[in-house]
């Protein structure tokens, strides 16, 4: 009888000490699970940012992060989008035909609505951040500057609609992000998923 009592007693030991190691082992992994999963922070970063539009003035620009990246929105006038077909000899790649941009924005304004441009306010050169020069022929970009993008780092010149000038430094023209219209004063960056609006 002492035998079946001490049988019982050793496998009811057996299975507890199973069951607390189970246990603990599933507390001991699961924060190594987790930390296998992205952050909040992280999964912030590559959300999509919608953006009101409602208070940029006409020639104005705002600049918003996505992806921890800089993206311009530039609210053009109509004498601005006049200028994007008065300079194309001096564009490297007039037509966009690198793809740089969606489908929905290949276009000579290259975007969604010719008033709104939204572009990553990153050089294709080197990452660089140029500065906005909405101004016509200033002296120090010269005479054909209709206006657009100066990278100071290494001279790099961009239009009002992103498109690289010849002779500079940068290959490409400045990418356009995947975005889309919410409303007419609402525009999401970053999800383009059912099409332009």
């Amino acid at each position: 009888m002492t035998d079946n009592v001490n049988l019982s007693k050793r496998r009811l030991l057996i299975a507890a000490t199973t069951a607390a190691g189970g246990v603990a082992a599933a507390g001991a992994g699961a924060p190594f699970v987790l930390s296998l999963m992205p952050s909040e922070r992280a999964k912030a970063a590559g959300a999509p940012v919608e953006v009101d539009l409602s208070k940029l003035e006409p020639g104005a620009m705002m600049s918003v992060e996505w992806q921890g990246k800089p993206v311009w929105i530039v609210r053009r006038t109509p004498e601005m989008l006049e200028l994007l077909a008065k300079h194309d000899d001096l564009l490297a790649d007039p037509g966009s035909t690198v793809p740089q941009q969606p489908d929905y924005s290949n276009n000579t304004a290259r975007s969604i609505k010719p008033e709104y441009f939204v572009v990553l306010g990153i050089c294709t050169h080197l990452g660089c951040s140029p500065t906005f020069r909405p101004e016509t022929a200033p002296a120090d970009l010269g005479a054909d500057w209709a206006g657009g993008w100066f990278c100071p780092c290494h001279g790099s010149r961009f239009d009002l609609a992103g498109r690289v000038y010849k002779d500079v430094p940068a290959p490409t023209n400045l990418i356009i992000p995947p975005h889309k219209y919410l409303s007419d004063g609402r525009l999401l960056i970053g999800d383009d998923s059912k099409g332009a609006a």
